[in-house]
């Protein structure tokens, strides 16, 4: 916690409020440790970043680039997002829930536009980028965060609905599934998994029926095995990661996968040293993106990797934090807001994680906050900036003030 609660909550708005008008002095202004935690999550992935992307240079593909490229970059980045961060903390909640199903249609519409040839940038057979020249706008991680103010205002708007799948789930099944259709023509089936959490998980959270949410839940995984068994190039991912070991898996569809076990293994219990990695010498791809954890595995050890487990926990288990507090103060909107923030974050994390480690079949997810790349650093900042809204219109409203 940010600070010691000179109460606890009574399900009371008043309660809470009467309260801290008792104490005002041992409330911040804002959540100094998530600021903080966020911050050092942000500059340990630009070390990361850098030291898996120095030897980069010397490949064929990135021929012509200088050894610190992706550093100056990532540091760029990071400036921009703290600085879009500071502007999005600005914006009232009230604010983004008028505005959440125009930001839904406008990102949907960024989703369709990258499809079209000459304006969606394709890498690496995905088709995911509109080339900005700075660079490249991925509106799948736009949508992350856009589906989260959109879900909870539905969550909000449909209350009385939650309990009928007609009105209470239908209208966002048939927007998520308009998202999903675009995001599979990319293809990112990554981001659609998340997304759909995100969703799924505010509607629980705003009172949909468990049967039903159990049902749907049971029909999605049905829906996520299909796509796989009819797409053969996921199927043989899948396959490969039952197997890694197999030679002709560790060669091919595996390989990513076993060079990152490979990397977990040389760090063992505290790494081989900060730049001492050797599976970043061009033999894990995506080193500094979607297996930047392998790296910390290897040069850190399993210490650094605990450390970034600890940081990430401390978020999400801040970002529930606040949104109960905020359902408490009758701020159901922003509650929500808060939680889905933490599902979004807590979701891509452990996919992430559980990719480097082989828990689960390799995705290309990144590392929330830590991973190469500009609109999902950008995006992160203003999620945890909106976060910090929330929890800061919490604080003003138990102090009896107004927004």
């Amino acid at each position: 916690m940010a600070f010691q609660m000179p109460f606890k909550f009574s399900g009371s708005s008043a309660d809470a409020t009467i309260a801290t008008r008792a104490r005002p002095s041992l409330m911040m202004e804002y959540d100094q440790p998530l600021v903080w935690v966020a911050i050092i999550l942000m500059l340990f992935g630009v070390v990361m970043v850098y030291s898996a992307s120095i030897a980069l240079a010397d490949s064929p593909r990135f021929a012509g680039y200088t050894s610190t490229y992706f550093l100056q970059r990532q540091v760029f980045f990071v400036v921009f997002a703290i600085f879009v961060g500071f502007m999005t903390f600005k914006v009232r909640m009230e604010t983004w829930q008028k505005m959440a199903p125009l930001l839904f249609l406008a990102t949907l519409f960024l989703l369709f536009l990258v499809l079209i040839p000459g304006i969606g940038l394709v890498v690496k057979g995905g088709r995911r980028w509109i080339n900005l020249r700075v660079f490249g706008l991925q509106p799948s991680e736009l949508m992350k965060i856009v589906i989260v103010l959109y879900a909870a205002d539905f969550t909000v708007r449909k209350q009385q609905y939650m309990h009928k799948l007609t009105k209470g789930f239908m209208p966002m099944a048939a927007a998520v599934g308009c998202v999903g259709f675009l995001l599979l023509m990319e293809p990112d089936l990554g981001a659609f998994g998340v997304i759909t959490c995100i969703a799924m998980g505010i509607l629980f959270l705003g009172g949909f029926n468990a049967v039903w949410f159990g049902g749907i839940g049971g029909v999605l995984v049905m829906v996520f095995s299909t796509i796989i068994a009819f797409s053969k190039f996921r199927r043989e991912r899948l396959f490969a990661y039952l197997d890694p070991w197999q030679e002709e898996n560790a060669m091919n569809k595996a390989y990513q996968l076993t060079h990152s076990l490979i990397a977990f293994g040389r760090g063992e219990i505290f790494g081989v040293g900060l730049g001492g990695s050797l599976e970043k010498l061009h033999y894990l791809p995506e080193a500094h993106t979607d297996f930047l954890l392998a790296v910390i595995g290897e040069e850190l050890g399993l210490v650094g990797v605990l450390v970034t487990i600890a940081l990430f926990y401390w978020i999400v288990k801040r970002a529930f934090d606040i949104g109960r507090q905020a359902i408490a103060l009758d701020l159901t909107f922003n509650g929500l807001v808060a939680k889905g923030i933490g599902i979004w974050i807590g979701i891509q994390t452990f996919i992430n994680m559980g990719v480097n480690t082989g828990l689960l079949p390799t995705k290309g997810l990144t590392l929330p906050l830590m991973s190469y790349g500009g609109t999902g650093v950008v995006v992160n900042g203003i999620g945890l900036a909106i976060l910090l809204r929330v929890d800061y219109e919490n604080r003003v409203k138990m102090r009896g003030g107004s927004v």
